[in-house]
């Protein structure tokens, strides 16, 4: 497991990676869960460690994108409080869960939300002339799916919540963009609660890598106003692809 400085400054560094990569991409898990891996932290460990982390992804994000949260209070109250609730299913349903389910289960999750985010923008373009606003019964049902994933594990909970946002919300990218970090925040949140009690946050770790994702998500908020984002997007994916068939071989070849 690393220790001292240095491995606390890696740690760091993987944070503000998860920042840039959470605010601009909505993969900030895919750099940070590997990180914590790396630093010798069992699965679940690094799991549970790196929900309580990403609360700083949440932080910084919204800190910067207030301008394209402004006015958006009224129509984030309803979506907050149902991904809350999800988001509270899926921490619990981790925690009774066994350390070997979730090892096998975690490659699936991950390759399938590369997938995704690789599809993003058509799933944009497809959804790109509807006028729709609000939260219906059928958008309240996926939208607590996406807390109940971001609860059990989060990578690309972003980028799923950013596809259904964008087919309900007729609003610039950027605005919806800024939306989502507060969504998803709220499940993460919960869950990190339930988290924090269970004693299975590793603590230095947790601080270590939410120190970074404060920084990197603020920076990454701010830039993705104009920066385009498709190398980005692709090549996370691509990496998240190539880290889900690294743990899939861990995994199954046992």
């Amino acid at each position: 497991m690393i220790t001292g400085p240095g491995g606390f400054l890696l740690l760091v560094l993987a944070g503000v990676g998860a920042g840039l990569t959470g605010a601009t991409a909505g993969l900030a898990s895919l750099v940070s869960y590997p990180a914590l891996l790396a630093a010798g932290l069992p699965p679940v460990t690094a799991n549970v460690t790196n929900t309580v982390a990403m609360l700083g992804t949440t932080a910084g994000a919204a800190v910067g994108a207030r301008p394209e949260l402004k006015g958006q209070g009224r129509q984030l109250l309803p979506l907050c409080l149902i991904t809350t609730a999800g988001g509270a299913c899926g921490g619990l349903v981790l925690l009774v869960s066994s350390p070997d389910a979730f090892t096998v289960v975690v490659p699936w999750l991950i390759g399938g939300a590369s997938i995704v985010l690789m599809a993003g923008p058509r799933l944009r373009r497809m959804a790109e002339h509807r006028e729709h606003r609000g939260i219906g019964p059928l958008t309240g049902i996926a939208a607590f799916l996406v807390g109940v994933y971001g609860g059990y594990f989060g990578a690309a909970a972003g980028v799923l919540m950013l596809a259904l946002l964008t087919t309900v919300w007729s609003q610039s990218l950027a605005r919806t963009n800024a939306a989502k970090n507060i969504a998803t925040g709220t499940a993460n949140l919960i869950a990190a609660l339930v988290f924090a009690f269970t004693g299975k946050v590793f603590w230095p770790a947790a601080i270590a890598v939410c120190l970074g994702s404060v920084a990197g998500s603020w920076l990454g908020s701010v830039l993705v106003r104009y920066l385009p984002a498709t190398p980005l997007r692709i090549a996370i994916g691509l990496g998240g692809l190539s880290l889900a068939a690294v743990l899939a071989w861990q995994a199954y070849s046992g």
